[in-house]
């Protein structure tokens, strides 16, 4: 059986969330993202026209469309909405993948059948838009790399159809910046040596390939030759995160339980951003060397940004820890998780920040999670 594997994104999905709730903004410059000194969260398709893009610092955006209206945004109406859709089209197939906040893959292998897979995946598009008012893109290939780079080329409000046999012929004359594991510098490289189009990626033997870019070669020319076979993984919201230490010996020494909490959250959102979470709400817990336990929680805005969270979780200490009496467990817990597509919170961070975040999350991937860290929360495994 020919696998058929859907592709759907929303249509700058922010900026038709920010359109939804006023009209005012139809048709204008519009870019979401955080004051002067932030960066780009999303912007429509009018701004992206003068060469604004996401990720972008918004002083940058505005010299290139200086007529462009910011908001700030509100990522919790964007999860909402988000939610929403996710159960629309969630009842209307057998397995779906939500890949991000705005990004979902369905897997209708074998509905051909009964209805024509490419048919009901329309009709499903149409119900969203039907339901929500949003607008949204899809294609329908034979695997997930195809379908996803297909609705890339269908933007805005398009539906795409990719036989097999079409496959190549569609892929070749593209760029390899569609292929998503291609990121600048994998493209610079390949650029160097002229490699710039799908075709000539995909003529590239896959030895050469994983001398130059390690031991994903093979998987990047997989992909050039229309080639994937990852699953669309059925969908399931993960609904917290957590970590906690009971200690050998009960402690009362505010200045250490202070780095550790420091380093527990450091930890803590480094995986929400390598799983591509936010989150919504941080509780503390400690329990007293009488097992007596406590806790307080707070909400926050959507985050995974350490510096946010490690002061929110000292401030809950510091409201928790009330008697003059040893602990013998602390922990930190973060729930209300949402899926974006942003490894911080666009909306609060500066692009020094996200520099820094970028910088620190890529050496950990590398040395590993211990090889660097704020110096509130480093090294505390050797203290305790």
């Amino acid at each position: 059986m020919n696998r058929a594997i859907v592709h759907m994104d929303m249509d700058t999905f922010f900026v038709s969330c920010e359109r939804l709730n006023n009209s005012q903004l139809n048709g204008i410059p519009l870019i979401i993202g955080g004051g002067d000194r932030g960066v780009v969260a999303s912007c429509s398709y009018e701004a992206r026209k003068f060469g604004v893009r996401s990720a972008m610092p918004i002083r940058m955006a505005l010299r290139l469309c200086p007529d462009a209206k910011v908001i700030r945004g509100d990522y919790e109406m964007y999860s909402n909405l988000s939610h929403i859709v996710t159960e629309i089209i969630q009842q209307k197939v057998p397995v779906m993948e939500k890949a991000s906040i705005d990004e979902f893959y369905l897997d209708l292998s074998g509905m051909d059948k009964f209805f024509g897979c490419y048919q009901w995946t329309k009709e499903i598009a149409s119900a969203v838009t039907k339901e929500t008012g949003l607008p949204i893109s899809f294609a329908l290939s034979t695997n997930k790399t195809v379908s996803k780079i297909g609705t890339g080329e269908a933007k805005p409000v398009g539906r795409l159809e990719i036989q097999e046999t079409e496959i190549k012929p569609f892929l070749n004359p593209l760029s390899i910046k569609k292929i998503p594991m291609v990121g600048d510098k994998t493209f610079q490289l390949l650029s160097r040596i002229g490699i710039r189009t799908i075709h000539t990626l995909s003529e590239m033997p896959v030895l050469v390939l994983q001398q130059m870019i390690g031991v994903n070669g093979k998987e990047l020319w997989k992909k050039a030759n229309g080639i994937d076979e990852n699953p669309v993984i059925p969908y399931s919201e993960r609904k917290s995160i957590s970590t906690e230490t009971t200690f050998t010996n009960d402690t009362m020494d505010v200045i250490e339980l202070k780095r550790l909490i420091s380093g527990m959250v450091e930890k803590l959102t480094y995986q929400l951003r390598q799983e591509k979470w936010l989150t919504s709400t941080v509780t503390v817990k400690i329990r007293y060397a009488n097992f007596d336990t406590e806790t307080k929680q707070c909400k926050v805005p959507y985050t995974s940004a350490d510096h946010t969270l490690s002061r929110v979780a000292l401030e809950l200490f510091n409201k928790v820890y009330t008697r003059r009496m040893r602990l013998r467990l602390i922990g930190i817990r973060f729930t209300g998780l949402v899926h974006g597509n942003h490894q911080m919170n666009l909306f609060e961070d500066t692009e020094e920040q996200m520099s820094l975040y970028q910088t620190m999350d890529y050496l950990k991937n590398r040395f590993g999670i211990n090889a660097v860290g704020r110096a509130s929360g480093f090294d505390l495994e050797n203290k305790r």
